[in-house]
């Protein structure tokens, strides 16, 4: 091959290969490959053409130009602590956690330029202006209404940038220092308040249980001395009525009868605190009938022995000598 037959034919390999080299980039433009989940959006000669969804797309290389591609999953943004004025002018720091989503490629591209700092903006500014209407304890104690209103309030601010609010969070709300100590000692009073409150209880239950089991411990023993008094009443009427029965069955006279009353007398004077013995009227009685008994046994014996019989008159009267009551000895005077 000569030198002159050379170049012709290396230029043609040359258009050739640029030839090739145009398609194949030609043919790379023309397609597109977007992932699940992401979206973008296509301009043609500047203006906007179409959004491309997911899968594979064709589009016309050099004319068509794509956009970068927009995440369309939910979204979890946290911001920086914001400062805050109450509404009895306390500063307080609160951090803010939104989820959003962007539902709508095109109004997030074209309708705000960065919506993710005009999210940030908006939350801040309502944020500051719905905790600006609550005192500190509403707003410690108000999370779930004010994460309802920033809700409903960015919802309404972001549709129109295509973008859906789905909730908004509080992390933390931070009072001053000053404050902080305030309320500690405040819920340590409280504490201590229902601790002296819950002791005071106890020891009221304790009291009142205590007296309730001593009440009815006093009406047990009550009715234990009713019931041992009615048995120990019942016993003795037993008793005086057995004695009665058998002194009726057993017929005494009036002999047996006055034995048994001296018997009993010394029992009457038998008692540390008597000064004074009264002697009944049956005494007499029973004085009498012993010495009928006594004049009774003497004839007998006169009957039987020869000696002269003695005076009825003497006998019956003869004295009969009885034991003078024993005053016990007073005690010491103190």
């Amino acid at each position: 091959m000569t030198p002159e037959s050379f170049i012709p034919t290396a230029i043609g390999w040359l258009l050739a290969a640029a030839v090739f080299i145009f398609v194949l980039v030609v043919i790379i433009r023309s397609i597109r490959i977007i992932p699940q989940a992401t979206a973008g959006v296509v301009e043609r000669l500047g203006r906007y053409h179409k959004t491309l969804m997911p899968g594979l797309n064709l589009l016309v290389p050099f004319i068509d130009r794509v956009r970068p591609l927009i995440d369309m999953r939910e979204q979890v943004v946290s911001f920086p602590p914001q400062p805050v004025i109450t509404e009895d002018n306390l500063v307080v720091s609160i951090d803010t956690v939104i989820y959003f989503q962007v539902t709508d490629p095109r109004a997030a591209t074209y309708e705000i330029r960065n919506y993710l700092g005009a999210v940030e903006q908006l939350t801040t500014t309502t944020l500051r202006n719905v905790v600006g209407g609550l005192n500190l304890e509403e707003a410690l104690t108000s999370r779930d209404e004010i994460n309802g209103q920033l809700r409903i309030v960015l919802d309404e601010a972001t549709g129109k940038w295509g973008i859906r609010v789905g909730r908004v969070e509080l992390k933390a709300i931070d009072p001053p220092v000053s404050i902080q100590d305030s309320m500690e000692k405040q819920m340590r009073a409280e504490r201590d308040r229902r601790a002296l409150i819950l002791t005071a209880e106890g020891t009221k239950q304790s009291a009142i249980l205590t007296a309730e089991g001593a009440r009815q411990a006093e009406i047990l023993r009550a009715e234990g001395d009713k019931a041992a008094a009615v048995l120990r009443a019942q016993g003795e009427a037993e008793a005086i009525q057995t004695v009665f029965s058998a002194i009726h069955l057993g017929n005494p006279d009036d002999k047996l009868l006055a034995y048994q009353y001296l018997q009993t007398l010394p029992k009457i004077a038998d008692s540390a605190s008597s000064k004074l013995w009264i002697i009944p009227s049956e005494f007499t009685e029973a004085l009498k009938g012993m010495s009928t008994a006594f004049a009774g046994s003497v004839g007998d014996l006169a009957n039987r022995t020869t000696e002269p019989e003695a005076p009825a008159s003497r006998v019956a009267h003869a004295p009969v000598p009885v034991a003078p009551a024993q005053t016990p000895a007073e005690p010491p005077q103190a």
